[in-house]
């Protein structure tokens, strides 16, 4: 799985059941949607990510891999990681070429 650079890179650790890479790791902070979701296609089967627009900027069925999108007001890794257990779900679920959305409630800020 590969972590987004919006993303807390803390997220990881509470994801022990998946190998996690991020963007940053892997020096592709500079790409763009569809370029980054090209090169993750061939060494990734999901990246997770906090960018709302990337299901209207890019055709998802054309790629090899699927995508989580976490949808929160708030990027701090405390308030994702109150929706950890559907994250995990999602991440299971997801087919390559599919978007899966969870929602991180907003009474949980």
């Amino acid at each position: 799985m590969l972590l987004d650079e919006n993303l807390p890179r803390k997220l990881r650790r509470d994801l022990p059941e998946f190998m996690v890479r991020t963007v940053q790791e892997d020096d592709w902070t500079s790409y763009a949607n569809g370029q980054l979701l090209g090169r993750a296609q061939d060494s990734f089967d999901v990246l997770l990510t906090a960018d709302r627009r990337l299901q209207f900027q890019q055709n998802l069925a054309r790629y090899s891999i699927g995508v989580v999108v976490i949808l929160t007001v708030s990027l701090r890794y405390r308030t994702i990681r109150l929706s950890i257990e559907q994250i995990r779900a999602a991440l299971a679920a997801v087919a390559p070429g599919e978007l899966l959305q969870v929602q991180v409630p907003t009474e949980q800020l």
